[in-house]
């Protein structure tokens, strides 16, 4: 696979999450920007920062993984966006998102919608639409992408910062879908979704005419439905730490894959 060749951009929050064990950056479009990279494309962010130290680690942290930071953009009043992490006895995290953060006001600038109209893929999520500012910036840039581009949504559900009417809308613009079991059953009853998880996959897919989609399913591993087809796959064993960003790390895979 030549995966050099595909570019990719994260479009949303860069934060820190605050872990039992430190601060670690993250933000699943970061997490899937660096994971793409990893897996040899040219991965940009596209996302706001604060003018603080954690605003200036960040964008130290991701240059130093080769990533392109320059359509990152500075808030001069508002922080860095930090969350609080707690893990459960089995590695499952609960997440307490700090309010009026940079990421809460990205802008649409010149720079950004040039990155996306020549991406390949671009990824994006529903958390980075809570503050209408970022989701009129956001809707923008999703629109801009090219016609044949990914359009790939990772849903990342974060309790209480999402409604109905942003999940619908993004979920009209995407072309791939991500999601885990747990965000497919807050979906069943919002969208009239019957039967077992294959069976609700199959009706979101076809409601919204996307070319792709994949449920995650923790230690029972994940189902990958298309128009024509659904496969699943009984996962790995592992012996779990934590699950923080593995998500994203499963979103890059996903994306690799369908573009090569």
């Amino acid at each position: 696979m030549k995966n050099a060749n595909f570019r990719v951009v994260g479009l949303g929050e860069v934060l820190w999450d605050l872990l039992p064990s430190g601060p670690q950056l993250g933000g699943a479009p970061a997490n899937f920007a660096y994971h793409a990279q990893a897996l040899g494309a040219r991965a940009q962010v596209m996302s706001r920062v604060g003018r603080d130290e954690n605003g200036r680690e960040s964008i130290r942290l991701l240059q130093a993984r080769g990533l392109d930071c320059s359509t990152i953009q500075h808030d001069e009043t508002a922080p860095t966006g930090t969350v609080t992490v707690t893990l459960s006895g089995n590695g499952i995290p609960a997440f307490t998102i700090r309010e009026n953060a940079a990421w809460d006001q990205i802008v649409a600038t010149p720079e950004a919608l040039a990155a996306v109209r020549e991406a390949d893929a671009i990824c994006y999520g529903t958390l980075a639409q809570r503050d209408p500012r970022s989701r009129e910036a956001l809707r923008e840039l999703v629109s801009a992408a090219p016609p044949n581009a990914l359009r790939i949504l990772d849903l990342n559900l974060r309790a209480p910062h999402w409604q109905r009417e942003t999940i619908h809308w993004s979920m009209t613009a995407a072309s791939v879908l991500k999601l885990n079991h747990e965000e497919l059953a807050t979906l069943a009853p919002m969208f009239q979704l019957a039967g077992d998880e294959s069976e609700c996959v199959a009706q979101l897919g076809r409601r919204y005419g996307l070319v792709a989609m994949a449920l995650t399913r923790g230690p029972r591993g994940s189902l990958l439905w298309t128009p024509g087809e659904s496969v699943e796959h009984d996962g790995v064993a592992v012996d779990v730490r934590d699950t923080v960003g593995s998500g994203d790390a499963f979103t890059a895979a996903l994306a690799l894959g369908l573009l090569s």
